[in-house]
């Protein structure tokens, strides 16, 4: 541990330390840098272009490589600063390259979106093949797992604190017989963003996740293939009686990894148009 790092963690129990609230007109994320997973398309790819355009420069993690340039061409085109690195979530490996490029590349690390996840079709237990299990599990627990670990030592290396938001979902927040995996991964997911909130909050470093509901993504179209009619089922029961766009659930993670949300963490928030209520 570096005196660096020593100073800002003792610092952090005082008042004094506590980060100010961007000054009026400036970016949600000015001055911040940003890592992003799954940001190759939907909600990924939306925080990418808010992250940008709130200020933060941003390095994009992806397993696709033509979807990563074509977002960081998008940012570029607008005037953000973008970078991207090519990145299987279920690789350790490449999950730890990818945070030590952002830091490569820009210097420092502050802020990062554990966004990336994968899906299986809606199927009961019985009928979930083992090798997809553990497939889910290296993507969806250990990626983000795998990820924090580095980003919370990017971080503690570099800004001395920061934020850090996990994707999580409504749709394990309680029994699921349709997607029965993907919902034990993500309230597993949930424990893990608050046990890292208490570990690291004493660092200054904060770790939240959102819940999205119905959002409107590549996933989502997919378990419409399978199970058609989901979509209108999903959004008679909730109150907005629409999904979300995948900027709305950008939009809340990009609320949780700035200032403005500096007494918060330890929190799972529902983006879910009051689907859970």
């Amino acid at each position: 541990m570096d005196n660096t790092h020593e100073t800002t963690a003792s610092s952090a129990s005082t008042t004094s330390t506590a980060p100010t609230p961007g000054a009026p007109g400036s970016g949600l994320l000015a001055g911040k840098v940003a890592f992003i997973t799954g940001a190759g398309r939907g909600i990924g790819a939306a925080a990418a272009r808010l992250f940008a355009r709130e200020g933060a420069e941003v390095l994009l993690a992806a397993r696709t490589k033509e979807q990563l340039a074509a977002v960081t061409e998008e940012v570029r085109a607008a005037g953000g600063a973008a970078e991207y690195a090519v990145c299987d979530l279920a690789d350790p490996d490449a999950v730890r390259a990818a945070v030590e490029r952002t830091v490569e590349v820009y210097g420092r690390l502050d802020v990062a979106f554990n966004n990336g996840a994968t899906a299986l079709p809606p199927a009961p237990v019985d009928r979930v093949a083992e090798a997809d299990l553990d497939h889910l599990y290296a993507v969806n627990l250990r990626g983000p797992w795998t990820a924090m670990a580095a980003e919370v030592a990017a971080i503690r290396a570099t800004a001395g604190r920061g934020a850090v938001v996990n994707t999580s979902s409504v749709g394990g927040w309680r029994g699921n017989a349709n997607l029965p995996a993907y919902g034990a991964l993500k309230r597993a997911l949930n424990s893990l963003t608050e046990s890292a909130a208490i570990t690291y909050g004493p660092e200054g470093i904060r770790v939240n996740a959102v819940a999205p509901g119905t959002t409107m993504t590549a996933m989502i179209d997919a378990w419409e293939e399978v199970a058609p009619g989901l979509v209108d089922h999903l959004n008679a029961q909730t109150p907005l009686r629409r999904a979300a766009d995948p900027e709305e659930i950008a939009q809340a993670a990009a609320w949780l990894l700035s200032d403005r949300s500096s007494y918060v963490t330890g929190v799972v928030l529902p983006v879910d148009g009051g689907l859970q209520a």
